[in-house]
């Protein structure tokens, strides 16, 4: 079995993320947010719309384990609603934002 091995390198660390490879993540994608108060919200009904924070067209956010990942649009595949990444947080902004 593989172990994580960290070892200082020229101020990084060499990391075997062989180990975490398979570990599963839950990936979320946010067309918007809207707050509400909670006598608006048991008003809802099916046909109801709620009006969210952000634009049509805008992008979406795109988050793995509650952490901002990427920016994306909707798409259509095989008859499926899919994402396409557009705007990819770069890794060091990844591991800045988990400490």
């Amino acid at each position: 079995m593989p172990t994580l091995e960290s070892q200082p390198k020229g101020g990084d660390l060499d990391v075997n993320l062989d180990v975490i490879l398979d570990v599963t993540v839950t990936l979320a994608i946010e067309v918007g947010r809207a707050r509400i108060p909670i006598r608006n919200l048991l008003q809802l009904s099916q046909g109801s719309v709620v009006e969210l924070e952000r634009q049509a067209g805008e992008p979406l956010d795109v988050y793995v384990n509650g952490t901002l990942i990427a920016h994306g649009e909707v798409v259509m595949v095989n008859e499926k609603f899919g994402v396409r990444l557009t705007d990819v947080v770069s890794p060091a902004e990844r591991i800045r934002k988990l400490r």
